[in-house]
């Protein structure tokens, strides 16, 4: 397999469902910013999800997680490519971590996707080490799940300093 590529989507996006998914709904085979795309994909699931009691939001992110390690694994070796960047399931399971236990309002919303972004863009230890050696769907997911706990734990913080 190849490193990571800048090249279009491919057209399987479109007619295979597993792509399809792990594609982001299509929204990865934008040419550009397909990680923010991905990420925009995941604010309509926050806003369904937000309304379950946590155990139960908790449960059915691990869920999309274990799906998320299938779908990108799959997507990755049909493409032939470690980790095509339109491969933007592991941004929408990044940030529904990021939102887990936050507050389900426009401020909060934003702020959590902003965050999620920077981790996810700038990669911090030990995000960037992940994104390097670990490969398969397991790579791909694991350092949008760090970059999701990462802003968590600031969006969290922020949450405390205003006093909700």
């Amino acid at each position: 397999m190849q490193p990571k590529a800048t090249a279009p989507a491919p057209a399987s996006v479109w007619h295979n469902w597993i792509h399809f998914l792990a594609f982001g709904f299509g929204s990865g085979a934008i040419p550009w910013a397909p990680g923010t795309m991905g990420t925009i994909v995941a604010i309509p699931f926050f806003l369904v999800l937000s309304y379950l009691p946590l155990p139960a939001y908790l449960v059915v992110v691990l869920i999309l997680f274990t799906v998320g390690v299938w779908l990108c694994e799959i997507a990755a070796k049909d493409t032939g490519v470690d980790d095509h960047p339109g491969i933007v399931w592991d941004e929408i399971v990044g940030y529904l971590i990021t939102m887990i236990a936050v507050p389900c309002h426009f401020n909060w919303i934003v702020a959590g996707f902003i965050l999620f972004r920077i981790f996810d863009i700038w990669k911090p230890w030990p995000i960037r080490v992940i994104d390097k050696q670990l490969k398969g769907g397991l790579g791909i997911m694991l350092d949008d799940v760090l970059a999701g706990v990462y802003a968590l734990v600031v969006l969290h913080l922020m949450l405390f300093l205003v006093g909700l």
